[in-house]
């Protein structure tokens, strides 16, 4: 019987890698930081414990006997201020789990990273970025999310459990079952109609399911020490916030934003108070790019369901856990 634990395992990749795992048979032990708190699992027979990666000692009675680690529980910065000060913390919660690995005699680790971890082909290659791709540390210095996401990265592969580590980057995941939206948090914004206008540049988009069927696959045949990018479609911008627009029979954006005035509108952006998602995200803007993401496909098997059944699931999910109104209700 394979026995797994799961970091992050109230939050929506995580609750759903223990779906997954529930569906492959496994044993499922999960991780969280108050007894409440349950997320997609809520009704789930998986067994619980109470921890804290900022509290080593609480990693290890969960972590004993288990064949799989699952590390969904990536540190994120929720400004893009302090960078270093962000980077630090990040690591050192990354050093805790390492070193609780150790102590239960390294069982295999599952490290769900970010999209944001994957760089920019190389001047002169015609090619779409992939694993091969790595977030130079510094080409964003306002941006703690993308300063974190590598640093952590960097330390799973480098680390002495770096051996019996594999890397996965999910692109921006959607789905249903997002108790706690983040990426999903733009999708509901743009299902209330706050569209105005389109971004330029391009996105990847895929289903948590996909995504945490594709971690399970990865523990089971994954090579350690690599990097997986687990992506979906690559739409621009534009025909991203145009199809949440019309299934959630909203009105379109008005128009495509230039991208020289974006730019001039990030620089504003970023002096004024507060502005997380300007240094942690929207600064990024120039550097959003479509992803090739076949080497999943091939290794894990991974068969990503069309972007329109994973939206239809969603704002489904949405509404009826009341973080959308019903269609045809008032507003």
């Amino acid at each position: 019987m394979t026995t797994i634990l799961i970091l992050g395992a109230t939050g929506f990749i995580g609750g759903h890698i223990g779906l997954a795992a529930l569906e492959r048979g496994w044993t499922v032990r999960a991780l969280r930081r108050s007894p409440d708190p349950a997320g997609p699992l809520e009704a789930a027979p998986v067994e619980w414990f109470t921890g804290s990666l900022d509290a080593p000692a609480s990693l290890d009675q969960p972590m004993r006997s288990v064949d799989f680690v699952f590390h969904a529980a990536a540190y994120y910065p929720k400004t893009g201020r302090h960078v270093l000060r962000h980077v630090a913390y990040a690591v050192q919660q990354t050093r805790h789990v390492l070193e609780a690995l150790r102590r239960a005699s390294s069982p295999r680790l599952l490290f769900t990273s970010s999209l944001s971890a994957i760089g920019q082909p190389p001047p002169g290659e015609a090619r779409l970025a992939d694993e091969r791709d790595t977030y130079i540390p510094g080409s964003l210095p306002r941006s703690a999310y993308y300063e974190c996401k590598i640093a952590m990265e960097r330390e799973i592969l480098q680390g002495a459990a770096g051996t019996t580590a594999v890397v996965l980057n999910p692109t921006a995941v959607f789905g249903p079952g997002d108790w706690k939206p983040t990426t999903g948090g733009l999708l509901v914004g743009l299902a209330r109609g706050y569209g105005l206008v389109s971004l330029p540049g391009w996105t990847n988009v895929v289903d948590v399911r996909d995504v945490a069927r594709a971690h399970v696959r990865a523990a089971e045949v994954g090579v350690n020490g690599e990097r997986y990018l687990l992506g979906g479609h690559n739409l621009r911008i534009a025909e991203f916030m145009r199809t949440i627009a019309e299934a959630a029979h909203v009105r379109l954006p008005l128009f495509e934003l230039p991208g020289p005035v974006l730019r001039a509108l990030v620089r504003i952006g970023e002096r004024l108070p507060g502005a997380s998602a300007v240094g942690n995200h929207l600064g990024a803007f120039e550097t959003w790019q479509p992803m090739d993401c076949s080497k999943a496909r091939r290794a894990l098997g991974m068969d990503p369901r069309p972007w329109a059944d994973t939206l239809r699931d969603s704002l489904a999910w949405y509404r009826d856990h009341g973080v959308l109104p019903r269609e045809g209700s008032v507003v």
